[in-house]
């Protein structure tokens, strides 16, 4: 059976409004506080506090990358775009910030509520797959260094032989398997490199 996700409790939360002095900003303000936010506008560039903020809404019709303390597609919070224009180049570059919601202009009375909370899930859903992809990329990565690892100690000869003494050298170390191929792997770096540098000055000699 499918959960229904929780409706989360907004009151409290902060809420920038980038965007210049106009009646858009003045309508969401009476919503944010109707809801319970507090809201904070500023224009033509988000201050360091916004960095805490839990909620940004910025103008897609005149903004720009500079406005923001983060590159685009990296804001720490959910992102909500205010939408005039629908030009490709403007929708384009709303994209490249990954709104995770949006308000057509002019705003009226109603939708700044359902715009936080499709922003937040979006928002939160977006975090948790990068997670995901981020840790399926240390596990392969600790895997190409366990084959590293196996190769360094196995020599061309047995591999299975070889895992079974990098399992021995972790319980020795009491590190984790991936840990002790990591200092294999460091150690027959460096002997690979001491060895070019022995190399370097017996030709030189």
């Amino acid at each position: 059976m499918t959960r229904t996700p929780r409706i989360p409790n907004l009151g409290g939360a902060r809420a920038f409004i980038l965007h210049r002095p106009h009646p858009t900003v003045q309508a969401i303000t009476r919503q944010l506080s109707a809801i319970g936010l507090i809201a904070l506008d500023c224009w033509p560039e988000l201050p360091p506090g916004a960095l805490a903020a839990d909620f940004v809404f910025f103008d897609a019709d005149l903004g720009f990358d500079e406005q923001f303390p983060w590159k685009a597609g990296e804001a720490p919070m959910p992102l909500v775009a205010l939408i005039g224009s629908e030009a490709p180049g403007r929708i384009e570059w709303a994209l490249s910030h990954k709104a995770d919601a949006q308000l057509l202009k002019p705003v009226g009375t109603a939708g700044v509520y359902s715009a936080l909370l499709i922003a937040r899930q979006s928002f939160e859903a977006r975090k948790h797959l990068a997670g995901e992809i981020a840790s399926l990329r240390q596990r392969v990565a600790e895997r190409q260094t366990i084959v590293r690892a196996v190769a360094a100690l196995s020599k061309g000869s047995d591999d299975e032989r070889a895992y079974a003494q990098l399992r021995s050298l972790a319980m020795s170390w009491q590190i984790s398997v991936e840990d002790a191929a990591r200092r294999i792997v460091a150690m027959t770096d460096e002997e690979a490199t001491s060895g070019e540098g022995g190399d370097d000055q017996s030709h030189r000699a």
